[in-house]
């Protein structure tokens, strides 16, 4: 059992969400006390995001993890006012949470080019500091990695997650039939035929316990996070990790995943969600679907086939239950669809809130509105699946 949870960590390592690094801000330059002259401002460091940046590169180029910027030039007969030090910008992926020593949270990183100041430069030597400079900042800082995607995959192992993911996109994960295939969150993205595009992120399947982060699944957990919308993927005849665990029917997957999400952090349950049944190609399949659709309407029904403390506080409510084959290919159009519609519905009722808001900003500077029915806000009818 040992050698096999090293193994997992070793190959989760080639996929890195979180880094500690070193920064300090740049020296102030000297003054010139007989002339009055100013010292240079120390150099910054910053974090930038960047496209196509990930973490392990910044560890593979800087193993140090140590980021100095330059010092301010010291001030001198023929330049008084000496010149600023070099800003150090360190690249980093977008969706990085910044945190220091303590856990503060100093920014996020949630789209190309944002930017954040983690260590000033010290102030260049002047009249009130004796012309003296003063050191730039140290800091120890934390930058935490959490996926940004529009529909985040949750499921337990073997559930056909990775499956799933190669038919809906063209990402190319592995797959086999054991469980924890996936040790490392895969990003993919649905095409559809005006071009629209859908990111979905297949997440490392959950266990039992995966809030107290058995299983790495702090690790995992965090980024399901900010996807705005959660895809289930639960096999049709159920999960057992192992010989030694217990065996769970598709209805307690699915009670026990929103469990495992609830006591994570409750506004995960807030997140609109799909339920994706796989494996309706085997024999029996349908049967098996139709009780689970039964339990699903009446959960207080089997509560019986639970321990109090795993039953969650609010049940999970689905906008679309989809039977599908990620084998054959069964019902995969529909799920895309009704992601489609599900992703566009939500982006409606933003653009909503967004043009009310602006209605009460408006009405209250009593300036000039713009009607919200225009074009630019205009929400779209919400049809059926097909």
């Amino acid at each position: 059992m040992v050698r096999c949870c090293c193994s997992l960590l070793r190959k989760y390592g080639n996929f890195m969400d979180n880094l500690r690094i070193f920064a300090k801000g740049g020296a102030g330059g000297m003054g010139y006390p007989r002339l009055g002259g100013e010292g240079g401002k120390g150099g910054d460091v910053w974090i930038v995001a960047k496209k196509g940046m990930n973490l392990k590169k910044i560890k593979d180029k800087y193993p140090q993890k140590r980021f100095v910027a330059g010092g301010g030039a010291n001030s001198r007969i023929s330049a008084l006012k000496g010149e600023k030090g070099l800003d150090y910008e360190i690249s980093v992926p977008v969706g990085i949470t910044v945190t220091d020593e303590r856990g503060q949270i100093i920014g996020e990183l949630n789209k190309e080019d944002d930017r954040i100041l983690i260590a000033k430069g010290g102030l260049g030597g002047n009249l009130l500091s004796n012309f003296l400079p003063s050191k730039g900042q140290k800091r120890i800082i934390h930058l935490d990695l959490k996926l940004i995607a529009d529909i985040g995959l949750v499921g337990f192992p073997n559930a056909g997650k990775s499956s799933l993911l190669s038919k809906v996109s063209h990402a190319k994960p592995e797959i086999a039939d054991y469980a924890f295939t996936t040790l490392k969150p895969q990003l993919g993205k649905i095409m559809y035929k005006d071009f629209k595009q859908i990111s979905v992120a297949d997440l490392p399947g959950l266990i039992e316990g995966a809030h107290m982060n058995k299983g790495m699944g702090h690790k995992f957990l965090k980024h399901v996070e900010r996807t705005k919308q959660l895809l289930f993927v639960v096999d049709v005849f159920g999960f057992q990790l192992s010989s030694k665990t217990k065996f769970r029917s598709a209805f307690e997957t699915v009670i026990l995943l929103t469990k495992e999400l609830e006591l994570y952090k409750e506004d995960l349950m807030m997140k609109p969600s799909v339920l994706a049944v796989n494996k309706m190609d085997l024999p029996d399949a349908k049967d098996k679907f139709n009780e689970l659709v039964n339990q699903l309407h009446n959960p207080k029904d089997f509560s019986h086939l639970f321990e109090k403390d795993e039953i969650p506080g609010k049940t999970m409510e689905f906008q679309h239950i989809i039977p599908m084959s990620a084998q054959t290919g069964e019902g995969i159009e529909e799920l895309k669809n009704c992601l489609r519609l599900s992703i566009d519905e939500q982006s409606n009722q933003e653009n909503e809130k967004f043009s009310k808001k602006q209605l009460l900003n408006l009405q209250n500077s009593k300036l000039p509105y713009v009607d919200p029915s225009s074009s630019k806000y205009a929400r779209m009818e919400i049809t059926e699946c097909h």
